[in-house]
């Protein structure tokens, strides 16, 4: 028999509930998980017990979702949601059953899941319960649905995008029929909110595998939820930008700057609001894009504006995209990588050096203007920026004197 590590909270709570005469088992994801010997980010627990009888037996409980069996426990501060077995009812959305019927069957239960890897539970009492050969799709390495694929993805539509993000995460294939279901049912993922699309493709997007969103092109899900992904392909550019965006670091903005970095800025602004991103990426990511078209300077005084008209703040980020792109897409191309590696370079020694490169480092500010005799608001402004311009391109200018020097003989 097969034996899974389980935490020993996760295994107290199903040892309390066998003590008290109910069925419980640690279930889908973290068995799956630790089958593959990886470490699951969280254990769900399923058992015969009604929730008032989980929360009569456990003395620390939340209602999380009572209406649909889920009940929390609490232990050393932790909480493990804890869930009766259930038949769903009806989805009448596309996404949430109608309604749901309690049952005493641990395979009811298994069979409502979305695939065969994520319908297996596990006890020390019982070992792994294996109705639908999950543990065989994980030797074969396929992603298939349990029972009928086209009822799985019409009873949550969201199943069809977390195949492919499954198919990513785990470098697996997506069986023959599930795959034929989803190219008929793509379109229904409209039902489903930009918010849960987002969690899904950003999930895909840093798995090992972001490749895979290929077959997200191929079953004509991109259509649906990114259409971006369409238009690259008809650009002839797809495959490269795949590659592009494996080669990155797991790093959000870099990636996502990866797969748009055929946009214009807006183009990339308007794309991430669409799919309910939060402002910082937005920022960072339309900006990131939108600085791959200036030119690489080739001087130290270039750098220095370089910085100051991409930012400071995302130009970091900026040197490590252009790096990895550079090295890929202009492999042949010895003269721009030698410019990337000197900017990079020149960027790090200016920091080191803390040479001006913005407003807040000049050694003069704006009341020092109004005292030499500039006029509040524009004029400031004007002065502030001339003066900038003049340390960014020499840097020992920036010395209180010589920009009053500079200021007074403009």
């Amino acid at each position: 028999m097969l034996k899974i590590n389980v935490p020993k909270n996760v295994k107290l709570i199903i040892n309390i509930l066998e003590k008290n005469g109910y069925e419980a088992y640690a279930v889908g994801g973290c068995v799956r998980d630790a089958i593959l010997l990886k470490e699951p980010n969280d254990w769900d627990i399923t058992t015969s017990a009604m929730p008032e009888d989980v929360k009569n037996i456990f003395n620390k409980t939340i209602d999380t979702g009572i209406k649909h069996g889920t009940v929390t426990v609490l232990i050393e501060r932790t909480g493990y949601e804890v869930t009766t077995y259930r038949i769903d009812g009806e989805y009448e959305d596309g996404r949430h059953p109608k309604s749901v019927e309690f049952t005493s069957n641990l395979i009811e239960d298994l069979k409502r899941r979305d695939f065969t890897i994520n319908a297996m539970a596990y006890s020390d009492k019982k070992g792994i319960v294996d109705a639908f050969d999950g543990i065989g799709d994980l030797e074969r390495k396929v992603i298939k649905c349990v029972g009928n694929p086209e009822d799985r993805f019409n009873e949550d539509a969201l199943r069809i995008l977390r195949a492919v993000r499954f198919s990513a995460v785990l470098d697996f294939d997506i069986e023959e029929n599930t795959k034929k279901a989803i190219i008929k049912l793509a379109e229904n993922l409209n039902k489903i909110s930009k918010e849960r699309i987002q969690v899904e493709l950003e999930k895909l997007l840093m798995s090992n595998h972001p490749e895979k969103l290929k077959t997200a092109y191929e079953t004509g899900i991109t259509k649906v939820i990114l259409d971006e992904v369409d238009k690259i392909n008809s650009l002839g550019k797809l495959d490269e930008t795949l590659n592009l965006i494996r080669k990155m670091p797991v790093n959000h903005y870099l990636r996502w700057s990866a797969l748009l970095n055929h946009c214009d800025k807006s183009t990339v602004a308007n794309i991430l609001r669409g799919l309910k991103f939060d402002n910082k990426t937005i920022n960072i990511v339309s900006r990131i894009v939108d600085a791959t078209n200036n030119e690489l300077p080739h001087d130290r005084a270039g750098v220095r504006k370089l910085i100051y008209l991409i930012g400071e703040d995302i130009f970091r980020e900026y040197i490590e995209f252009m790096e990895i792109y550079i090295s890929y897409i202009h492999k042949e191309n010895l003269e721009i990588q030698k410019l990337i590696t000197f900017v990079k370079n020149e960027y790090f020694d200016i920091l080191d050096k803390k040479e001006c490169i913005s407003l807040k480092m000049l050694a003069i500010n704006g009341r020092d203007l109004i005292e030499l005799g500039a006029g509040r608001g524009a004029e400031v402004g004007e002065g502030l920026n001339m003066l900038l311009n003049k340390v960014l391109e020499d840097s020992s200018l920036n010395t209180k004197e010589k920009l009053i020097d500079i200021y007074k003989n403009r």
